[in-house]
Order: C-alpha cells, then structure tokens, then sequence
C-alpha cells in the first residue's frame, strides 16, 4: 500500500471515529459536516472525496459497525459443537458487544438504522454477506442433522436474534429494567426452546 492510500485510510477512520462520536453525543440530528469536520479535524474536501455526503459517511459508519458485530458473533459460533451451546454463544457475544461499543450499538439499534435497513436492506445484508453466510449454513447444517427445527433461515434468524435484539435495545433505551448479565444466562435457553427440533 502507497503512503497516499495509507493517509487515505487514515482519514477515513478518522472520519468514521469522529462520526460515531458526534453520534454518541449528538444523535442523528447533530451529525453535520461541520460537526464531523470539528471532531476529526478533517478538511471537508476530504469528507466529501471519501464519502460523497454525510449520509455516505453515516452509511460507512453502519456498514463498519454491523460487520465488525457480525465477525463477533461468527467467531463465537466457531468454539461450539453443538446446536444449543451456538445460540448460548451467540446470545452472549451480541449482548458482550453492547455492553463492550455501546455507543456502536446504539446506532445499530436506531431509527436511522431501521429506516436504513428498510430502505436499503438487501444492499446491507449483500455487503455482509461473507459473514451471513457463515451464520446461515451453521444454522443449516443444525436443521439438516435434526438439531434445528426445519424452518426457513429467516425464520430461524429472527427466532434466535429477535429476543437478544429487543432486550439490547430496551438496554440501550436507558430503561432501567435489564440486566445484560442476567439477560445472557436466561435468554439462550428460552430460545432454544422455540428453535430447538421436536423429539
């Protein structure tokens, strides 16, 4: 890698730190150019040469954060055997990943998220798809061994994310209810429950 590509990654980082930051403090309506430019200090030619707008930087910004959520869940699912002991792995490392980047989760959790994903969905699942399907064929091979109950991969996706997802998010609401700790010891069996094939 030349130094020019090298400063230029740099400043990409510096830009998307910034961007979560302003984020974290800001929310949504506080990330502006000037704010970004602010907080990284990076000319604005550069934002814009890297990203095109702020809505390219946010959409960098989700697409980073998702990706690196992803890898932590795909490298948790490679120290199990078993179909149960994966959703108990996959239960933690989501909710070890908002405790550990809260402020990541938080806007992974949010209404530009969920705008983001209902706009744009199939583009963000297509540029994750080195680590979806990883995900999709463990799941795959569980329900081909008997292990899963035979049900579609989305399906079996919202069955075991959606309940770590909804008490991350009521978590990251400032809700003072949960228990991240207690939530990862309890859920995985509830979960299993749904998924698990019928004898």
């Amino acid at each position: 890698m030349s130094p020019k590509q090298q400063r230029g990654e740099a400043t990409v980082e510096q830009l998307l730190d910034a961007a979560l930051r302003v984020y974290a403090e800001s929310g949504e309506q506080g990330v502006t150019v000037a704010a970004v430019t602010r907080a990284s200090g990076v000319s604005l030619g550069s934002l814009y040469h890297h990203f095109g707008s702020v809505d390219g930087l946010m959409n960098a910004l989700l697409t980073r954060w998702l990706g690196r959520l992803l890898g932590e869940l795909l490298a948790a699912l490679e120290h199990t055997r078993t179909a149960h002991t994966g959703i108990r792995a996959l239960v933690r490392a989501y909710l070890n990943f908002v405790q550990e980047h809260r402020d990541a989760a938080l806007l992974l959790h949010s209404p530009y998220a969920d705008r983001q994903g209902m706009a744009d969905g199939k583009r963000l699942r297509d540029t994750q798809e080195a680590r979806l399907s990883p995900l999709a064929e463990w799941a795959g091979r569980h329900v081909a061994a008997g292990d899963l109950a035979p049900l579609p991969a989305p399906l079996l996706e919202s069955l075991i994310l959606g309940p770590v997802t909804a008490v991350a998010r009521r978590w990251l609401s400032g809700v003072d209810d949960v228990d991240l700790d207690q939530a990862a010891v309890l859920l995985p069996e509830r979960i299993w429950r749904a998924v698990a094939a019928q004898d």
